[in-house]
């Protein structure tokens, strides 16, 4: 006997929540779908990332070279991974008229260097399946209807609270908040037993107060070393000088590996870069007579042999006492061992960090041993799934983050939609 369609909830607009309810209304016609968002704004991470072009995913198809870009969460992955991968995320919006291409450094982006492609793609799909949507919702907790007796079938299984008097009764429940979550979502998440792995900030700037670095905001150094002292921290590519610090890609790598040791630092600490990172200090100097010999006779301002970017050489000289009208072959012993240190050992202090509201990525959420990574079902509550950054599984910068968020959406939507064809059929 059939005494109803079966419903799910899904807490959370994002990349993560919109993939699992889409995906779940297609497998399942019959399975309600209604989607929760807190705020009035949905996708906003998908809008914003990539400077607007929404970084859906990475060039890197084999499974054991992808899960070493994340660092949380790595033996999960590989089981998920084998479910829905980068090859099935490309298919997959293909299959819906959004053809990704892919960047020198391995970034994926569709066609129309337009985040807005996949976000119509994704409300597309949930138009076309009837997914509801209520913005301007926040949850205040969830209600086991059944966690110590015994109810009739037909009862929906949660109550996903608003306030003491509205709610919303449901057979399925995903969470799918990203973001940094409140400390109070997690508090009815760890009532019926589930445990918090503690959320701290991942893929953050390094802020340097008053250094004079940041006086070139703006300037990209296309490939550099960096590596935080007294750590086995260190990473390779693009720098950014911003008005505050340092980004881009090296930084970010190195927030993400290093954001639990970072934060136990209270993000002050000292980091050394390398900006000609094709040497060391030892091997510049063994080539450094016959880089001034090949330029002897000009100005050490006008002649760059690293290719740096001019003002970076500026700020190099200027940091070394060197002025910019001296030749190549009046520099003094004492001026060029400094320059030579400064170009592969210059010391920054970094005194805080910078995170952006709506992109940056949280390190830690729920314990991965109690979620089932073939399912995305909690071990604990039956038909209680996770989806995305509330999980302790965070990638670097480059497309990772969504790849794991469409990863999880999909194998919790496969699960949801085979468990309520299931149930009804029983029924």
């Amino acid at each position: 006997m059939k005494y109803g369609d079966k419903q799910l909830v899904v807490i959370g607009g994002g990349a993560a929540g919109f993939f699992c309810a889409v995906n779940a209304a297609r497998n399942n016609p019959s399975l309600k779908v209604i989607i929760i968002e807190k705020t009035g704004k949905l996708l906003t991470k998908v809008k914003v990332s990539g400077g607007g072009r929404c970084n859906a995913t990475h060039a890197c198809f084999e499974i054991p070279t992808l899960v070493k870009k994340y660092p949380r969460g790595t033996n999960f992955l590989k089981k998920t991974f084998h479910q829905f991968n980068t090859s099935h995320c490309i298919q997959w919006f293909e299959e819906r008229g959004v053809k990704l291409k892919t960047e020198a450094d391995g970034r994926m982006f569709s066609i129309t260097d337009s985040s807005q492609t996949i976000i119509d793609c994704l409300m597309q799909e949930a138009n076309r399946f009837g997914v509801e949507i209520m913005r301007n919702s926040e949850v205040m907790g969830i209600e086991i209807q059944n966690a110590n007796s015994e109810i009739r079938r037909e009862e929906k299984k949660f109550k996903v609270l608003f306030s003491e008097l509205e709610f919303i009764n449901s057979d399925f429940v995903v969470v799918a908040c990203g973001g940094y979550p409140k400390s109070s979502m997690f508090n009815w998440l760890k009532e019926p037993g589930h445990s918090i792995e503690d959320p701290v900030p991942s893929l953050f700037t390094f802020n340097m107060p008053s250094n004079p670095i940041t006086q070139l905001m703006g300037v990209v150094v296309k490939n550099t070393s960096v590596k935080i002292v007294g750590t086995k921290l260190s990473e390779e590519g693009p720098l950014l000088m911003t008005h505050w610090g340092m980004s881009g890609p090296a930084i970010l790598k190195l927030s993400a590996w290093g954001a639990r040791e970072l934060a136990n630092k209270n993000y002050h600490f000292n980091i050394i870069v390398n900006w000609v990172p094709q040497y060391n200090e030892h091997s510049l100097r063994e080539e450094w007579q016959q880089i001034r010999n090949r330029h002897s006779t000009q100005k050490i301002s006008n002649r760059n042999p690293f290719e740096l970017p001019n003002r970076l050489w500026i700020y190099l000289l200027n940091e070394c006492g060197i002025k910019e009208d001296i030749r190549w072959a009046d520099l003094a012993g004492k001026e060029q061992n400094k320059l030579i240190k400064n170009l592969t050992r210059q010391e920054f202090e970094v005194k805080g960090k910078t995170t952006f509201k709506e992109e940056f990525v949280t390190c830690g959420g729920i314990k991965l041993s109690e979620v089932d990574a073939n399912t995305m079902q909690s071990k604990i509550v039956p038909n209680l799934y996770f989806a995305g950054e509330i999980l302790d599984v965070d990638g670097i910068t480059g497309g990772f983050n969504f790849q794991h968020a469409w990863t999880s959406g999909w194998i919790a939507a496969q699960s949801i939609a085979k468990a309520s064809r299931c149930e009804v059929l029983s029924d």
